[in-house]
């Protein structure tokens, strides 16, 4: 079977890796250009092409891939499946019709639950138990496609997105390579419809997304650290004025000795730090102060001389 990858993010990586080392013949990976990255704004490239450079594979970076002269370019490479991770883009009916078995993508949640850009925050910012990956058929719209075959993974109370999103891209090769194994080269799996009735959305985090609410639950507020610790960070103010993300932090079952006024500070005599919410009470165990270095709670209970009776806030006295 001749497989084009289509791919970008690290989360597409063990998937490409899995099919090089099964034998597949993979005759290119297709990538998103390379992008201006941190405070110098350097050209970096993709994961996807650093990986596929180390393979020895031949990567193309198209802009667009509706554009005809590159849509020539991947007829005259005659695939007979395309394989798509987190690549990024919608694909062009003029490329969904290109290979006789079709599209093949994989997808990080049970579909039809959670489609969209970001399906893994939004199964812990929900407080899912369980998750999966779906291996299915593209179609021209996104995310609505026939399902071949899905994987359930229960989700860890303790992980968040980054850790899940490790552990799903491994296990979402395991089950491409399943796929792609029993698929002929001349037609696609078999598949299913989705339940559209049954869809639920997981649109692209914003910044704000990670704005910390004091008077949600203790629960909701931890779900919303994990969910968000990749990008963008859950955030709150400090006493109005400094921005802080909370990195780490549990909820606290037996929160007698402490106070629990949403946002209002407790400090413990072991130095650590407690806050009140709508529902129980949060130890935060780890920060990062705007444009500061991450820091364990008692160096930042230290450094900034934080007392009980002061507050988290949502919003900035600035607003």
């Amino acid at each position: 079977m001749r497989i084009v990858f289509m791919g970008t993010s690290e989360f597409s990586i063990p998937s490409l890796q899995a099919l090089v080392t099964q034998h597949f013949d993979i005759v290119a990976v297709v990538t998103q250009p390379d992008r201006p990255s941190g405070r110098g704004k350097r050209l970096m490239p993709p994961p996807v092409k650093v990986a596929a450079a180390q393979l020895h594979l031949t990567v193309y970076q198209p802009e667009r891939l509706r554009r005809p002269d590159f849509i020539r370019t991947l007829r005259n490479l005659r695939p007979n499946a395309i394989v798509v991770v987190a690549f990024g883009q919608l694909i062009p009916k003029a490329v969904l019709d290109l290979p006789p078995c079709g599209c093949i993508n994989v997808h990080p949640s049970l579909l039809p639950k959670y489609r969209g850009a970001a399906p893994i925050q939004w199964a812990l910012i929900n407080g899912e138990e369980e998750t999966g990956v779906t291996i299915m058929l593209l179609d021209e719209t996104e995310d609505t496609g026939d399902i071949i075959l899905q994987r359930r993974v229960m989700v860890d109370p303790l992980e968040d997105a980054a850790m899940l999103s490790h552990r799903l891209a491994c296990a979402a090769a395991k089950t491409l390579v399943q796929v792609l194994q029993a698929t002929p080269s001349d037609a696609p799996p078999p598949h299913t419809p989705q339940n559209h009735d049954d869809a639920t959305h997981a649109p692209k985090l914003t910044k704000e997304s990670g704005r910390i609410d004091w008077n949600a639950p203790a629960v909701e507020i931890c779900n919303l650290v994990r969910g968000t610790a990749v990008w963008p960070g859950a955030f709150t103010y400090f006493n109005g004025e400094l921005r802080l993300k909370i990195l780490q932090c549990h909820v606290i079952v037996d929160s007698r000795q402490c106070g629990n006024v949403p946002g209002i500070v407790t400090v413990t005599p072991q130095r650590d730090l407690i806050i009140g919410t709508g529902t129980g009470v949060l130890k935060v165990t780890q920060v990062q102060p705007a444009n500061k270095r991450i820091m364990d709670a008692k160096e930042f209970v230290n450094g900034y001389r934080v007392k009980s009776g002061t507050c988290f806030s949502q919003l900035s006295r600035n607003g």
